[in-house]
């Protein structure tokens, strides 16, 4: 027998929650990237392994579609790719194609856009957030704290929630960037100035907790996590300034760890090991926080702290190692142990999204680089590289022996053997 530690036992089963509203009776499909990183949003690949090189014989380009610019993740299910895009500055839409051949099924769009701050016009002003498939629904945050159920059939829309209207919060200086979480009936998303539960159903507002004013210095840049820490389901959120434990049933933050960073800029997805956790931000360090329960009282420890600092790419935890890209551009392994770096590389682009079999890495830089990495702590073992693209801000996703790549003004599937 196999043994999975629980916390990766407990992510692995987490896809039941995902794609089921009543029963959780059926198995989300390895064939499917429903959300934000994946399936078990930690962007490893189940039930498939990477290919074994990049070369235009091995990894073949299948179909591509123009589009116009986003910076939100393809979402594949066994039949479908959906995809966002801004078009003419004025509208948000979403198109569901068809998974074999990019053919148009269906497209719908709504009023929706904004300028960001002119210091952030390299980031665009388009839409960010990656949409979350739960079975028949599709849940899209637009980039003005919008948030859009639409029917993943037909492309027909549920209902609309505006954080902004609603909820009377400021709207987020830098477009709303957080993905939505779906568990159960419900789904989750870190906008209105806070982190919001909504009746995934009915579009109903459930509560509200973690209120920072949004604007400029609120709003947040991460995406919310569901885990177990000490045996108690909890959401992990990471605002501006914190890394919070949230209980999902009725929004009681459980508990609050400081996450220095410059101008608030926590922008990965943290990661959890056991009862640990970790993350990393721009102008701060990284960090591995244990959380500890007795009785009623919460507690976080800082288990190991380490001068690398993170940015946009969200890390990944393979063999008790944590790879991720830094600010600085370079790439590096650290011991999850003890804290200590066991490789950094000389410079790569400013950003990779990364995805992981667990004995290989596929990461994508912004310029189209893409790198396949063998997972050795020991050094960084290059297996190859090869330019497929260029302007490529959007997180990769891999379905079966499918590679869906989004650049800034199209999406191309590729396939392996």
């Amino acid at each position: 027998m196999i043994k999975i530690p629980f916390a990766r036992a407990l992510l692995i089963a987490f896809p039941l929650l995902l794609s089921q509203g009543e029963g959780f009776t059926q198995e989300l499909k390895s064939s499917q990237w429903t959300q934000w990183r994946g399936p078990n949003r930690d962007a490893w690949v189940e039930g498939s392994t990477l290919p074994k090189d990049l070369s235009e014989d091995s990894l073949k380009t299948t179909w591509s579609v123009e589009l116009g610019p986003s910076y939100s993740g393809p979402i594949v299910s066994d039949d479908r790719v959906f995809v966002t895009e801004t078009v003419n500055k004025k509208v948000e839409q979403v198109s569901s194609l068809d998974r074999t051949t990019g053919e148009i099924i269906w497209q719908t769009e709504w009023e929706g856009s904004l300028s960001v701050p002119f210091f952030a016009n390299s980031n665009g002003s388009w839409i960010r957030a990656t949409p979350a498939l739960d079975g028949s629904r599709l849940y899209v945050a637009g980039i003005r704290d919008l948030l859009v159920c639409l029917d993943a059939s037909s492309g027909d829309v549920l209902w609309k929630f505006d954080f902004v209207k609603e909820l009377e919060a400021s709207l987020p200086s830098f477009g709303s960037v957080s993905s939505p979480l779906v568990i159960g009936e419900h789904v989750y998303v870190q906008a209105g100035g806070g982190f919001c539960k909504i009746d995934k159903k009915s579009g109903k507002l459930i509560w509200r907790v973690l209120d920072d004013g949004g604007g400029m210095f609120g709003s947040a840049f991460s995406s919310p996590y569901f885990t177990e820490l000490e045996g108690v389901p909890q959401i992990l959120v990471q605002t501006r300034t914190a890394l919070n434990g949230v209980n999902p049933e009725d929004g009681k933050v459980l508990w609050e760890q400081e996450v220095p960073a410059f101008r608030g800029m926590n922008i990965l997805t943290p990661t959890v090991v056991g009862n640990s956790i970790f993350t990393s931000s721009y102008g701060g360090r990284s960090y591995l926080f244990t959380v500890k329960k007795q009785a009623e009282d919460w507690s976080v420890e800082e288990t190991w702290t380490n001068k690398a600092q993170g940015y946009m790419s969200s890390p990944l935890i393979i063999d008790k190692h944590v790879y991720f890209h830094l600010k600085n551009q370079r790439f590096t392994c650290i011991n999850l142990k003890t804290g200590e770096e066991t490789f950094t590389t000389t410079p790569f682009g400013k950003y990779w999204s990364s995805i992981t079999d667990g004995k290989k890495i596929l990461a994508l830089d912004e310029e189209g680089e893409l790198l396949l990495i063998n997972a050795n702590p020991e050094k960084f073992d290059l297996v190859d590289q090869r330019t497929i693209s260029e302007n490529a801000w959007a997180h990769i996703a891999v379905s079966r022996k499918n590679l869906f790549v989004r650049n800034l003004d199209k999406l191309t599937m590729y396939q392996w053997d």
